[in-house]
């Protein structure tokens, strides 16, 4: 008996072992890899032309100053400078759309704000066979207060940096239905503007649009371009 059990034991380790040495053997098959593509990850960095800045902020609320304008508190106020001719309508033409949305009573500027529009509008068209878009223009300060309670980009209402559309000298032009080629020729026809101190301009990153503050100084420009030079 102990005689059978001993040999089925060396019978079951012998093939044990006879097992293991076949599994050692045996060649161990990867399923081959397909090699990975190199994702390269587009970043869009933000490089614009037109760049705003704290300074850029001073020098608008500085013109507003120097030309002793003032920022309009409420709609009252906004319909006496309106009646007195201080603020000109805007209208659409063939080379300027008002942005549908843009409340008619808003449609106003300063008459150098509306001839820089109507040059640039013009200029833009003869290039391109379309419109520009104006999406905002004056503001009085109770807008821009409702404004700051959903919109925490928006400029303050006073100080340093206050908003320069509360004096009406300030336009925002809409860069959504523009290519790409379209807004690099409207950055570089305003920096060159921006270059002699005619305007104070920027690209706007969260909000689309360019804005844009013209200072008074356009319409000497205007009159003779070739002869113009910036103010210190």
């Amino acid at each position: 008996m102990k005689r059978r059990i001993s040999a089925t034991l060396i019978f079951v380790f012998f093939l044990a072992m006879t097992f293991a040495s076949a599994a050692s053997v045996r060649p161990h098959y990867r399923t081959p890899r397909r090699p990975l593509r190199q994702v390269h990850a587009r970043v869009a960095r933000w490089n614009p032309v037109l760049r705003g800045s704290h300074d850029s902020l001073l020098r608008q609320n500085d013109e507003i100053d120097r030309l002793k304008l003032t920022r309009i508190n409420d709609d009252q106020q906004l319909e006496d400078l309106e009646l007195r001719g201080d603020l000109v309508g805007l209208h659409d033409s063939k080379a300027m759309q008002i942005a549908p949305n843009l409340e008619l009573n808003r449609r106003f500027c300063r008459p150098w704000t509306r001839a820089f529009l109507e040059d640039l509008s013009q200029a833009f068209y003869a290039q391109f066979h379309q419109p520009i878009q104006v999406t905002s223009a004056v503001r009085t300060v109770d807008q821009q207060a409702r404004l700051q309670r959903w919109n925490h980009n928006a400029a303050p209402i006073d100080g340093d940096t206050a908003s320069s559309h509360l004096a009406g000298l300030t336009v925002d032009i809409g860069k959504r239905p523009m290519t790409m080629k379209q807004r690099a020729w409207f950055s570089q026809y305003v920096l060159k503007l921006q270059q002699l101190g005619l305007v104070e301009a920027a690209e706007e990153r969260r909000q689309a649009c360019f804005h844009i503050m013209v200072s008074n100084r356009y319409d000497e420009y205007r009159g003779a371009p070739a002869e113009f030079r910036a103010n210190p």
